[in-house]
């Protein structure tokens, strides 16, 4: 049974955590994992690495580099996940990367791994809704979640087709460029959110420059869940091996913040 439903069901925003897996190494991955869980993630994002990053700024794409100077390969990512999956039951894990990877195989062979491995989600980046097709279909028939992206310049005609066939979640870009650079203003958010939930009825995570436990409650105020990836990469290129006992107080502080995004709200 898929996971991801339950993740946006606890009456607060869902704390949605990613890191490049064989950052550092392959080795070292499944650590920070470990540490993203323990801190109160409720939702992992592990990237898989790719030469041409194309929607992902400097720390991510840095993070692609070493990931991939590291020997990381599909095979890694996958028992990775694997692993993980042995040790978190019940944590929802996506995979989020580019169509290179996901379908060099051919669709189906992704997806039965991906879903052997015991992932629930997958975000391709480059794989738009006009070619569902390419991915959609497969992942939906080995229960994988296909998580689409929605963006500032998602208008009203072309919003229906990112969520026709989309589940899991809603991945809403908060900003028209690559991850980590900025944040968008939390007025243009607010409305962002009510304008999608008024279109459907799947959580609405948000994401794209993310960075401190206050920026991460006044998202979580109005959103479902709130995505933090850049700024747990930075973290893990500054500490290497050592990463987890960095990222754990970090996730921490901001899954204090979201338990207390709503207090006195309505759950």
């Amino acid at each position: 049974m898929n996971r991801l439903p339950a993740a946006f069901a606890k009456g607060r925003p869902a704390l949605v955590a990613f890191v490049t897996a064989g950052d550092p190494t392959p080795d070292a991955t499944p650590a920070i994992l470990d540490a993203l869980v323990a801190g109160g993630a409720d939702v992992i994002e592990l990237g898989m690495p790719f030469t041409d990053p194309m929607a992902d700024g400097p720390a991510i794409q840095a993070a692609n580099v070493r990931s991939l100077a590291a020997g990381t390969r599909t095979a890694d990512i996958l028992e990775i996940a694997r692993g993980f999956r042995a040790r978190h039951a019940d944590v929802p894990l996506v995979l989020m990367g580019y169509a290179n990877p996901m379908l060099r195989r051919g669709p189906e062979w992704f997806a039965a791994a991906a879903a052997d491995a015991g992932v629930d989600g997958v975000i391709c980046v480059d794989v738009p809704p006009e070619e569902d097709d390419a991915l959609g279909p497969a992942l939906r028939a080995f229960g994988i979640a296909p998580i689409r992206l929605a963006t500032p310049t998602t208008d009203a005609a072309r919003l229906p087709q990112v969520l026709d066939g989309a589940s899991g979640f809603l991945y809403y870009v908060s900003v028209a460029g690559i991850t980590g650079l900025q944040q968008a203003a939390q007025a243009s958010i607010d409305a962002a959110v009510s304008r999608l939930k008024a279109a459907t009825a799947l959580p609405i995570a948000v994401g794209f420059g993310v960075r401190t436990p206050e920026q991460a409650a006044a998202i979580g105020a109005v959103a479902d869940g709130v995505v933090v990836g850049s700024a747990i990469v930075e973290i893990v290129a500054a500490h290497g091996t050592d990463a987890p006992s960095a990222v754990l107080p970090y996730i921490q502080s901001l899954a204090v913040a979201l338990t207390t995004a709503r207090k006195g709200m309505k759950q």
